[in-house]
């Protein structure tokens, strides 16, 4: 029957397009950035992260690195509860992305202090070995326009001060990339939600192993720890561990649940087994009884 009245098979198609597209997708657009929406702790872009902002997409970096933690077990796991629209209501435009050729940084903000990203960015390998990241250690060399980033803050509508933008005078695109990557984060409390708990006696299971036994254990040391506290635990970003006296059970605390307020991560996704060799390795060489 329909087949004999193209007119109305059209109308009625249109209609039902329509209303479908105005339940998935005008209504949500709606919905979302609105009061309600907003969470109370997230603020505006600086000047200076908005300028890093800005430099982050222009050299591509969202084509690697994604900014979303997806409402999945294991990304809740390890990052803190999944992300909500109310974090990225001064992203203009949104980073979320889909491809992970380098790690997810939504939850990136305080988990390294300022020098980890600097020597990173100028040096990828030095800091992760096996990235594949290219080295942007020459936007150093790059002085911030304070005069083009206040005109940027005003057509975005960021709040900023006079001493604000003066303070650009002397910084450069560096400074406005690390600032920005410490900002993603950094307004919502995930690292209490991610905490890592620890259930049980802390028993160290390789209380007494030989030197032989603990040297291919320098490897592990050297992929998760040299980078900050230096290859013969000498201290770098870090502090260095040489003479450093802990009980197995408080050293077996910092490396697997991190520190937060100190910048260090959690190595939790080692698993017990390598920490604890970790433990060993670094109270055996740290005393100088490997030396």
């Amino acid at each position: 029957m329909w087949e004999r009245k193209p007119v109305l098979l059209i109308v009625l198609a249109t209609v039902a397009i329509l209303i479908g597209t105005i339940i998935t997708m005008v209504l949500p657009f709606a919905w979302v950035n609105t009061e309600a929406d907003r969470i109370e702790s997230v603020t505006p872009y600086t000047a200076l992260q908005q300028e890093g902002r800005d430099i982050y997409i222009r050299e591509g970096c969202n084509n690697c690195h994604t900014q979303t933690v997806r409402p999945l077990v294991p990304e809740v796991l390890r990052y803190g509860d999944y992300s909500k629209s109310g974090e990225f209501v001064y992203d203009r435009p949104f980073l979320w992305g889909s491809k992970r050729t380098g790690p997810d940084l939504a939850r990136l903000g305080g988990k390294y202090p300022d020098a980890w990203h600097y020597k990173h960015m100028e040096s990828p390998r030095s800091m992760v070995p096996k990235t594949n990241m290219p080295a942007y250690g020459w936007i150093t060399k790059n002085q911030l326009d304070p005069q083009m980033i206040q005109r940027k803050m005003d057509v975005l509508g960021f709040p900023y001060t006079t001493d604000e933008i003066k303070a650009l005078g002397d910084k450069n695109e560096m400074d406005a990339m690390v600032a920005y990557l410490q900002k993603l984060g950094s307004d919502i409390p995930w690292r209490a939600a991610a905490t890592t708990e620890i259930v049980g006696e802390l028993i160290n299971p390789f209380t007494g192993v030989d030197h032989d036994t603990m040297e291919p254990w320098e490897d592990l040391y050297k992929e998760n720890c040299a980078a900050c506290h230096g290859d013969h635990m000498e201290g770098v970003i870090g502090p260095k561990l040489v003479g450093a006296d802990y009980y197995d059970e408080i050293l077996f605390q910092i490396i697997y649940t991190g520190i937060a307020d100190g910048g260090m991560p959690s190595f939790s996704n080692l698993g017990t087994d390598k920490v604890w060799k970790l433990v060993n390795f670094i109270r055996y060489y740290g005393q100088g009884e490997g030396h």
